[in-house]
């Protein structure tokens, strides 16, 4: 059984993409993680290929993108990060992520948001 804490590496991923580390975010994936994307139809597989999307953040985020609150809810191997976020066209909103965890390390990572929303944003 875990020693750790599955919401603590969720935050301590959350606090690495906002300093940009990479390195420290990618350390707590599996190397045959999966992502998807807002929308549920473009999945990364991998993490050479989420380091590459790491590497484009700022194009794939609506501009002045913001998170504004964030909460874990964690349950056996899944926690759910619940974000509360803006842009510079979006006043607020909130999204939900989900982290499937294999052991101590992050295997899926999956974005549910109201994709209408999201474009607008942009």
């Amino acid at each position: 059984m875990s020693t750790v804490d599955h919401a603590d590496i969720v935050q301590r991923g959350w606090d690495a993409v906002g300093r940009g580390d990479w390195d420290t975010l990618i350390a707590d994936y599996v190397p045959d993680m999966v992502f998807v994307m807002p929308g549920q139809n473009d999945v990364l597989h991998g993490t050479a290929a989420f380091r590459g999307a790491l590497e484009n953040l700022g194009s794939a985020l609506p501009p002045g993108f913001e998170i504004a609150g964030l909460r874990q809810i964690s349950d056996g191997d899944e926690v759910v990060s619940i974000m509360h976020w803006k842009s510079a066209r979006c006043p607020g909103s909130q999204l939900a992520v989900l982290f499937r965890f294999a052991g101590d390390k992050i295997c899926e990572e999956r974005w549910f948001i109201d994709t209408e929303q999201w474009k607008s944003a942009f």
